[in-house]
C-alpha cells in the first residue's frame, strides 16, 4: 500500500523555523509531482507549495513565497519543506501529497492521489 509519512513538525515562536519531511513507504516519491498542503482549523485545505517530478519546476503560495523553499532528495527518497520565519497564521496541519497521473505540475488538491496523516505547525509565543 502506498503511503506517505510527514515529519518535523511542533510548535515554534514567531520568526522560528521547521523543516518538515516527507517520505514513503512502498513507493518512491522520485517519479511524482509532490504537493505540500496545509490545513487550519475552519478553514479549507490550502496548496502551499509544489515540486516537479523532474524537479525543474516548483510553485509556491503567495502567502509562504520567499520564507518556504522545497526541495527533494532523491536518494534518501525525501520532499523537504524548509519554513523560516514562520508567522501565527503559519499554523496549521501540514499534510504532503503525490500526483502520481498527470504529465505537468498540477496546483490544487484535486489531482493528488495519495496523502500523507499530517504533522501539526503550531506558531505561537
Amino acid at each position: 500500500q502506498l503511503q506517505l509519512v510527514e515529519s518535523g513538525g511542533g510548535l515554534v515562536q514567531p520568526g522560528g523555523s521547521l523543516r518538515l519531511s516527507c517520505t514513503a513507504s512502498g513507493f518512491t516519491l522520485n517519479y511524482y509531482h509532490i504537493g505540500w498542503f496545509r490545513q487550519a482549523p475552519g478553514k479549507e485545505r490550502e496548496g502551499v507549495s509544489y515540486i516537479s517530478s523532474s524537479d525543474l519546476s516548483t510553485h509556491y503560495a503567495d502567502s509562504v513565497k520567499g520564507r518556504f523553499t522545497i526541495s527533494r532528495e532523491k536518494a534518501k527518497n525525501t520532499v523537504y519543506l524548509q519554513m523560516n520565519s514562520l508567522k501565527p497564521e503559519d499554523t496549521a496541519v501540514y499534510y504532503c501529497a503525490a500526483d502520481v497521473d498527470s504529465t505537468t505540475l498540477v496546483i490544487g488538491p484535486g489531482e493528488y492521489d495519495y496523502w500523507g496523516q499530517g504533522t501539526q505547525v503550531t506558531v505561537a509565543s
